[in-house]
């Protein structure tokens, strides 16, 4: 089963998650780090459209807010999110290969530890918004924070579970395993390559170290 395959499948729940209490704030963080008033913003693999109506009340009515998103039933939830302004669009296109010309700023929100080869991605994206442009990464992995630590097994488990082909059995061998380590190598790779084009960073992280948002301004 392909991912986006997958993530259609389970669409509603995956939409439940994304707008889940208290995960609206690190969207809004999100797109306060990387969204000015009257800009063009991309939101790469925007899935359900939760982060849009926080872009849209950053840009202002002056600026634009697009998401891009492979997923049909993903799709169909973010053009609803989406209706409610005449400047956020929504349209169907792979986030490595993105049917944007231009942009201002670009937001990837969970979807780094997708790519094949997640620093050429970010490399193209801060192409896209060039000099001064900025861009915004946030992701989840393992933390290092000594009161979410007891917590890593959980969350190799809700890693396998959000898996493509990932059955209960690898799901209730994931606290035992790393299941995650392919995941925190791509968010890795792609932190390193924002690190490399940009300046004026800013790191954070949320819900005891496991989720962090690194932006900055490409230089």
């Amino acid at each position: 089963m392909s991912i986006a395959e997958f993530y259609g499948r389970w669409a509603a729940l995956y939409d439940r998650v994304a707008t889940a209490p208290g995960v609206g704030g690190w969207r809004r963080a999100a797109a306060r780090r990387v969204a000015r008033p009257g800009d063009t913003v991309v939101e790469m693999g925007c899935g359900t459209g939760a982060n849009l109506p926080y872009l849209r009340e950053r840009v202002g009515p002056g600026g634009r807010v697009v998401g891009v998103d492979l997923t049909g039933p993903l799709l169909a939830r973010a053009r609803r999110r989406a209706a409610a302004y005449d400047n956020v669009a929504v349209v169907r296109g792979d986030a490595t290969r993105p049917p944007v010309a231009a942009a201002d700023a670009v937001l990837a929100t969970f979807v780094c530890g997708l790519f094949d080869a997640p620093d050429a991605v970010v490399d193209d994206w801060c192409d896209l918004v060039g000099t001064g442009g900025r861009v915004a990464l946030m992701d989840a992995t393992v933390t290092e924070d000594p009161l979410g630590r007891p917590l890593n097994p959980l969350f190799r488990g809700f890693v396998a579970a959000g898996a493509p082909g990932s059955g209960p059995g690898a799901v209730l061998r994931a606290p035992f395993g790393r299941p995650d380590e392919p995941l925190s190598e791509r968010v890795d790779a792609s932190r390193t390559a924002l690190v490399d084009r940009t300046e004026a960073r800013s790191y954070e992280t949320f819900a005891l170290g496991f989720v962090g948002l690194l932006a900055g301004r490409v230089r």
